[in-house]
């Protein structure tokens, strides 16, 4: 698939630093139990080294909210078991998934990098709404 094709899959962007982190979204309902009061998202993130230097993601920090005022801070290593290095031009990709009591919320964060001397800098998530469709809302 052609890059330009791919990146218009993406909804929402962030750049920071000569970093962009890309966010794509969408409502699960065969895995949503919205009888029992469970919605389910997927998101794809797609990581791109921007930068004339080899950069590793190290940690991530996110804020997940529901439309009922709960927010989630969740605080980790890596990105879904791993700490990508990327060379200038590369990318890494992940998908991974959340769960809100509501149907409605919202996803925001950011990860922190390392430079080769091991300094670290933030890059910015950016925020996205998890929404249900209208027929999904319970």
């Amino acid at each position: 698939m052609p890059t330009t094709t791919l990146n218009a899959l993406f909804q929402h962007v962030a750049v920071t630093d000569g970093v962009t982190v890309r966010v794509s979204v969408n409502f699960m309902p065969e895995q949503s139990r919205v009888a029992a009061g469970r919605w389910f998202w997927v998101y794809h993130i797609r990581i791109e080294n921007g930068r004339d230097e080899v950069v590793q993601l190290k940690t991530r920090h996110w804020q997940i909210s529901d439309s009922s005022g709960m927010v989630n801070v969740v605080d980790g290593e890596g990105v879904v078991g791993e700490t990508p290095v990327l060379a200038p031009g590369q990318s890494h990709d992940y998908v991974s998934g959340c769960e809100l009591t509501t149907n409605q919320g919202a996803m925001e964060g950011h990860y922190a990098f390392a430079h080769a001397d091991g300094s670290l800098f933030e890059v910015a998530i950016p925020h996205f709404p998890l929404d249900a469709p209208a027929e999904q809302l319970g």
